[in-house]
């Protein structure tokens, strides 16, 4: 299952992705699976976790704050769609949806504005 523009993923590109997510856990069942094993995954397939945490503190805006915020960093757009798209993961993300609602985002590590020095 391709989802939005994630299935145009540009081959060569050393930009990093980062895949955030905004998690309410609705049933916890899938939970300890879901841990144990994506964690695994993600960093076989070069992910490494910045943040999964529940500690979170809303500064500014109208939106509801997330129950858990979740961020991994990707070596590049290609390698995070792969992952997402992939046989290993599917039946976890399945779980994750039918148990959570769910914002998951891919953002790229740049600076739009071209002024900002973004760690490589």
């Amino acid at each position: 299952m391709r989802i939005g523009n994630w299935s145009h993923a540009t081959r060569g590109s050393c930009l990093k992705y980062y895949s955030v997510a905004e998690l309410e856990i609705t049933d916890p069942s899938w939970v300890p699976s879901y841990v144990q094993n994506v964690t695994k995954l993600v960093e076989q397939r070069g992910g490494r976790y910045l943040a999964r945490t529940s500690k979170i503190e809303k500064l500014e805006g109208e939106r509801k704050a997330p129950k858990i915020v979740l961020i991994i960093e990707w070596p590049s757009k290609e390698t995070a769609v792969t992952f997402y798209e992939s046989d290993e993961y599917r039946p976890y993300r399945q779980s994750r949806s039918a148990g959570a609602k769910n914002q998951f985002l891919l953002v790229a590590g740049e600076d739009i504005a071209k002024i900002a020095q973004i760690a490589e």
